[in-house]
């Protein structure tokens, strides 16, 4: 493993105290694969450990919002859209963008490594809920990491092209209906500038789903109607935009 790598993953690591390397290696998607596997970017125990590609990719498709980390010159995470190119590369390719007065385009040069967070459902669990309530609460959660070698997406057309596509997986998603190629020419070229799309080839995918799968069959059916009628839930993005908007100030005042 290269040593950029290998400083990448411990940066990762440090102050994670006692994290493992049960977890299968992070590019083993599939059986067989070829090759020394890199070293992983989390800790995933065996019951949690997700391999299959497909689901994989279903998962990155659906929760598309990513942290995207890396850490030269320093330590970085921006929060950004993406969308997949499954066809593309051996475990498919990540497209985005950051701004242009972001430092993290440094890192967009194939040298670089780069983790990109998919981040989905999570959840206390509480004892209570189990059929063998002898243990202790837990959190459940599922993530996937695809980590790869970030390169900047030059040109015109190409930019173009990835933002089209970008726009056109939400657009799709909450059923809109604007359409990016209807804009003036002169005014598109005029905002490229302030972006800097990159794509990432990805080397390494590792999928970490903690949902009480190695549990017993009681324990599991358990667990599903109270997960559904629980009291707590995270405020949607509705509530939390209607609330931090009667906080802003007042225009003119």
């Amino acid at each position: 493993m290269d040593n950029e790598r290998r400083a990448f993953v411990l940066g990762l690591l440090t102050g994670a105290g006692g994290l493992g390397m049960e977890s299968a290696c992070a590019a083993s998607v599939e059986a067989g694969q070829e090759g020394a596997a890199p070293d992983p970017s989390l800790y995933i125990p065996k019951a949690h450990l997700v391999e299959d590609r497909t689901f994989l990719h279903d998962f990155m498709d659906e929760f598309a919002f990513v942290d995207l980390v890396t850490t030269a010159p320093t330590l970085r995470i921006t929060h950004t859209p993406s969308v997949l190119d499954r066809a593309a590369g051996r475990y498919g390719t990540i497209f985005g963008h950051v701004a242009a007065q972001n430092l993290q385009q440094h890192t967009f040069d194939g040298a670089h490594t780069a983790i990109a967070v998919f981040k989905g459902p999570h959840g206390y669990i509480s004892p209570s809920w189990y059929a063998k309530q002898d243990v202790v609460p837990t959190w459940n959660f599922a993530v996937v990491h695809a980590s790869g070698k970030p390169r900047a997406v030059t040109g015109k057309d190409a930019a173009l092209a990835l933002l089209s596509r970008l726009i056109a997986k939400f657009e799709r998603a909450v059923g809109g209906a604007y359409d990016f190629s209807k804009l003036p020419e002169s005014y598109v070229a005029g905002l490229l500038p302030n972006i800097v799309p990159f794509q990432i080839e990805i080397e390494a995918l590792e999928g970490k789903f903690k949902l009480g799968q190695e549990r017993s069959e009681g324990d599991r059916q358990s667990i599903l109607p109270h997960l559904q009628k629980q009291e707590y839930r995270e405020r949607s993005l509705y509530d939390l935009t209607e609330a931090f908007y009667k906080n802003l100030p007042k225009r003119g005042a």
